[in-house]
């Protein structure tokens, strides 16, 4: 009986986006980022059917666009950076279910609140660039409510409108480089 060498990858900072998008004053959506995080993937498989994945992301390094709303979601009313100062996600399951489709299940940890979560993963292929490294590129999306963690501000206009929804859609860009 042989067994296969267990691949292991690393995240790629440089060609990887991490996006989030919550509804503001339910009649559009802001777009955020985070700037630093890792991840680390290991898989029994060419395909990566049953890969073990763990990531985290710096809450410092959270970035809408506009330093206030920044400085807000990083202090007490929302991540409170300086007590938690990282999400983290570690996969329970990752399962092929299409030519390049997988469903990832994991556990995703923000505050002191770990929780399970769901993400569709769409595989976009494995090539070696000019440096002779093994790159796998996928997008993943997937979404969560933010009171369920403990992100639970709320603010209500002068009219009685909702300022932030509930739901937070997750969007990642995520290239992997074969470890050697």
């Amino acid at each position: 009986m042989s067994t296969q060498a267990i691949s292991k990858w690393s995240i790629d900072p440089t060609h990887s986006e991490i996006h989030f998008k919550v509804k503001h004053l339910m009649i559009n959506k802001v777009t955020g980022s985070f700037n630093k995080f890792e991840g680390s993937i290991e898989t029994p498989n060419e395909d990566f059917n049953q890969a073990k994945v763990s990531f985290s992301a710096d809450i410092v390094s959270i970035d809408t666009g506009m330093e206030m709303r920044d400085s807000h979601l990083k202090g007490a009313e929302f991540f409170n950076a300086e007590k938690y100062p990282q999400l983290r996600f570690e996969s329970t399951s990752m399962e092929k279910i299409g030519d390049v489709i997988y469903l990832l299940k994991g556990n995703i940890t923000i505050l002191d609140t770990t929780l399970p979560i769901q993400l569709d993963v769409e595989y976009g292929g494995k090539i070696v660039d000019f440096y002779g490294n093994t790159k796998a590129g996928f997008e993943i999306t997937g979404k969560l409510n933010r009171k369920e963690f403990g992100l639970a501000w709320d603010g209500v206009t002068d009219t009685g409108g909702i300022v932030l929804s509930n739901e937070v859609k997750l969007a990642l860009n995520v290239q992997l480089q074969l470890l050697k």
